[in-house]
């Protein structure tokens, strides 16, 4: 990747990532480089430069059509992130979460180097309220789930060209279930005393996640098998801003999109990797697919093959 100067960086930056508004105290003499690589709408990317700050203004997010999750591991050199009223200062082995919908600044004093991975929201199966917790927190990536996910990103980033590759696209299926897994850790759903709701929700949507195949599935299977009413079930989606029904479809569209992206599935009917997943109607999965995906699933296996 050549050599960038201030104004070919800052269009880069954009182009790469979402609309950012970036600004330097020392044009001339800057420089940077961006890396990158992709697949199934998850991308990793290296960058290089000099001393500049990054901000996301509401008037940028507001002409924005899709939400993502972006998280920063500092490579060398020294980040500040901000969202949120909080503020992380990075360090090299350091990770961070910020979101793409509400307004954030990182600032880097001096030259630098991190690897950014960007990712969108829906495809992380964790409530977006308790994801808000973890913006801008300086995570360590020297203990805990972090010391594994970590040197996986690291290693990753330094491989880009892998995710063009026939394996693309389940490394980028790794990179989302490895980062989930480690915000998972980070909040400590299991131990979460501040809402005793919470382990509930995380044991239910682990059983709906097991038994996404089953036709069925439904409120009143969910409730049964965790010995609560209904009525209680959906008040504790309610709680999260969903619905039961809604988290199904959603899950099975994901694993449904994630198969059809898959080269191992690629001599897999469309109905039946439907089928697998509980869509038992193929015209109906083709419809709730193109609402939630704005294309068929075959218009999406067609792209992903070129």
């Amino acid at each position: 990747m050549a050599v960038l100067d201030f104004t070919g960086f800052r269009s880069a930056v954009s182009q790469s990532f979402v609309p950012l508004q970036v600004t330097s105290e020392h044009r001339e003499q800057f420089r940077g480089r961006i890396r990158s690589g992709g697949a199934d709408e998850v991308q990793l990317s290296e960058i290089t430069a000099s001393a500049h700050m990054v901000t996301r203004t509401p008037e940028l997010i507001a002409k924005a059509d899709r939400r993502y999750y972006k998280l920063s591991l500092i490579l060398s050199g020294t980040g500040l992130l901000a969202q949120d009223r909080r503020e992380a200062v990075l360090r090299p082995g350091d990770v961070a979460l910020y979101d793409t919908s509400r307004p954030y600044s990182l600032m880097f004093e001096e030259d630098f180097s991190t690897l950014v991975v960007m990712l969108p929201q829906q495809s992380l199966d964790l409530p977006a309220d308790l994801l808000a917790q973890l913006t801008a927190v300086r995570i360590s990536g020297r203990r805990g789930v972090a010391n594994v996910v970590v040197p996986f990103l690291a290693q990753l980033g330094g491989n880009l060209e892998q995710l063009h590759g026939p394996a693309g696209v389940r490394l980028a299926h790794s990179t989302v279930d490895l980062v989930s897994t480690l915000f998972a850790a980070e909040l400590d759903l299991a131990r979460d005393n501040g809402n005793p709701h919470r382990e509930l929700v995380r044991r239910i949507h682990g059983y709906i996640d097991t038994n996404l195949s089953a036709p069925d599935l439904g409120p009143a299977q969910i409730a049964a098998a965790h010995y609560i009413s209904t009525r209680h079930l959906h008040g504790l989606f309610q709680e999260q801003g969903a619905t039961v029904s809604g988290w199904i479809r959603t899950r099975r569209l994901e694993h449904c999109r994630r198969d059809l992206l898959d080269p191992l599935h690629a001599a897999r009917p469309v109905a039946a990797i439907a089928a697998r997943w509980g869509f038992m109607d193929a015209a109906h999965f083709s419809r709730v697919f193109r609402a939630a995906f704005g294309r068929s699933p075959s218009e999406l296996r067609a792209a992903a093959s070129t």
